[in-house]
């Protein structure tokens, strides 16, 4: 009886000792998982249970003076089907009756919104599944518009997903796409001002979680934003998108008519530095990028330099006169031909015996022979600084993607052909922005401003950043400016161009240029860039327009720009309603 005694307390000492082994055992599991790996555990269950979506931040916009968009974000959608879940469904009509919809009726429906067969839709289902009994993806289309969304939404289709992202749009096309530039298929910023304004344009995106079903499908209700989107700024530029499209127009149909390669055409105001119109032709389409030349899709006004010929007598006469070293009525025998004592050899563009001309005389006729010889009375460093001063051989304040200082080689480096050809823009180069800039410093009183293509990024918060600046630098005086633009007058009214440059009411100042260019090996090439460049009204200058063609063939000189000068300046008086001229002009002599 005792042994059974002692048997059964040691039985029952066991199996407490069991029992507490197995409790023991419970509590240092559930130890380790309310504790020790408490922190994966749960990760683990909220990256089966939980997802995480991008919400898209609005790239920004930007905008014309006067605030017309000239590119713009717009959400896109990308439709998703989660195949293994593809069967048929009840629709609750808004009546509140119920229908059964098959699976065929629901891609019918959803192909005739989004323009493909609703076999199309079914053959990509069974395409997933095959690949994937329990696939939960397969797409049906990308980038659908807002319109054609809202149409799939209202289908109500319980399988069918929706993916937002942004998208680039560009009302206007071409119209200065040059400048606007464009952005690839990501969002990233490629070029124009897409790309060097994107610290104003660039957004952040944002993320929100939510929990999600057995079948992967986001619980409704469920969603919570964890990082909240913001849009990006707003970029104002100073051009003006009416007048950029009807320059981009008259500047299309000339060098289309003239047989030229490429054309540009700057409007600025002269008070401002502010660009109204940057055309060019041909330009890139931002909406189809890969339609055009790869040659086109940058700012040839920027970035590509050219000698610009006789436009740049007008700045030696500019600085003759600041100097003290000559006058409008100086005179000059200008011959055919010039050969001075350093060996140079010079001649004008066509032949002809002497000429007795006056400083405006030699703007008119646009005589090399005779701006040489006027040219010798400053010093090769003299000439130099002054083409410095405006803005020959430095960028502009811009800063455009890409953009050329050109070249102005240093004085000291002048061989005895080179000083005399930097007196007729030849032996140098320069960008149709900066012939305009020299041209808006006459037009000023002598005083450069600087360039402006952007008015400023207005942030989402309304502050304004990146306002460029507005203070200038005198480059002549005022007088010696005033003069300069006088004697421009003369060459509207000489004959030489008919009625071409003249614009009824107004006082135009102008000045022609047709370089020869350089092949590059110390030779020249049989083609031209031919150009406009002036100013209205000229007794109180509002505007400065210039208008460049490349390599023309059906006109090889100046006289293929003229028209399209004279058009695009007759539009900025109008649309500007810049009062007419009230005084009559000076008429300085142009031969004595």
């Amino acid at each position: 009886m005792q042994h059974t005694n002692r048997t059964s307390r040691r039985r029952a000492f066991v199996a407490v000792i069991c029992v507490l082994g197995v409790f023991a055992a419970f509590v240092i599991r559930l130890i380790d998982i309310q504790v020790v790996n408490a922190s994966q555990l749960q990760t683990a269950a909220s990256d089966k249970t939980s997802g995480e979506l991008v919400v898209y931040g609005e790239r920004g916009d930007i905008v014309d003076s006067e605030g017309e968009v000239l590119a713009g974000s717009v959400m896109r959608y990308d439709l998703s089907v989660a195949p293994v879940n593809v069967n048929e469904f009840t629709r609750t009509d808004d009546d509140g009756s119920t229908s059964k919809v098959s699976v065929e009726q629901a891609a019918s429906e959803l192909g005739d919104i989004i323009g493909v067969s609703g076999k199309h839709i079914l053959d990509v289902v069974a395409g997933a599944l095959e690949e994937n009994e329990n696939s939960l993806y397969a797409r049906i289309a990308k980038s659908i518009d807002v319109d054609k969304y809202r149409a799939v939404e209202a289908l109500d289709i319980p399988w069918l997903y929706a993916k937002q992202h942004p998208a680039r749009f560009y009302p206007n096309g071409a119209v200065a796409g040059n400048i606007i530039g464009f952005v690839g298929s990501d969002q990233s910023p490629l070029a124009g001002v897409e790309r060097y304004m994107n610290s104003c344009l660039k957004s952040q995106n944002g993320t929100q979680a939510y929990q999600r079903g057995k079948d992967g499908v986001a619980i409704p209700g469920s969603m919570q934003t964890t990082q909240p989107a913001e849009n990006g700024g707003t970029v104002k530029l100073t051009l003006d998108a009416d007048l950029q499209w009807y320059a981009q127009q008259r500047l299309a149909e000339q060098v289309e008519a003239t047989n030229g390669t490429w054309g540009i055409v700057t409007v600025m105001e002269a008070k401002t530095g502010k660009l109204k119109a940057v055309a060019e032709y041909p330009s890139v389409d931002p909406t189809d990028v890969a339609s055009s030349n790869p040659a086109d899709r940058g700012a040839r006004a920027f970035t590509t330099p050219y000698e610009p010929g006789s436009t740049f007598k007008t700045l030696l006469a500019a600085s003759l006169i600041d100097a003290g070293l000559a006058d409008p009525t100086t005179h000059v025998v200008a011959d055919g031909w010039y050969y001075p004592s350093n060996g140079a050899e010079i001649r004008d563009s066509f032949p002809h015996g002497p000429m007795n001309l006056t400083l405006t005389g030699v703007l008119a006729e646009s005589s090399n022979t005779g701006i040489s010889q006027l040219g010798e009375r400053m010093s090769a460093k003299d000439r130099y600084e002054y083409l410095q001063k405006f803005g020959i051989g430095t960028e502009t304040s811009v800063g455009f993607p890409g953009e050329s200082s050109g070249v102005l080689h240093p004085w000291k480096n002048w061989d005895n052909q080179t000083f005399y050809a930097t007196m007729f823009g030849q032996g140098l180069t320069s960008t149709a922005i900066q012939d305009a800039s020299a041209y808006q410093t006459l037009a000023n009183g002598g005083v450069r401003l600087p360039v402006q293509l952007v008015e400023g990024c207005v942030q989402p918060d309304g502050t304004v950043t990146n306002v460029p600046s507005s203070e200038g630098t005198r480059v002549v005086s005022e007088n010696a400016a005033d003069l300069t633009v006088q004697m421009l007058e003369s060459v509207p009214t000489d004959g030489h161009f008919g009625t071409t440059l003249q614009i009824p009411g107004y006082r135009v100042a102008a000045k022609s240029g047709t370089a020869q260019q350089g092949d590059g090996q110390g030779g020249l090439k049989s083609t031209y860039i031919v150009s406009m460049t002036g100013m209205a009204p000229a007794d109180d200058p509002e505007y400065v327009v210039s208008v460049t063609i490349a390599n023309p063939t059906t006109i090889r000189s100046s006289a293929a720009a003229a028209p399209t000068f004279q058009q695009v300046m007759t539009q900025v008086l109008k649309s500007y309603d810049v009062p007419p001229s009230t005084e009559p002009a000076p008429n300085w002599p142009t031969r004595f």
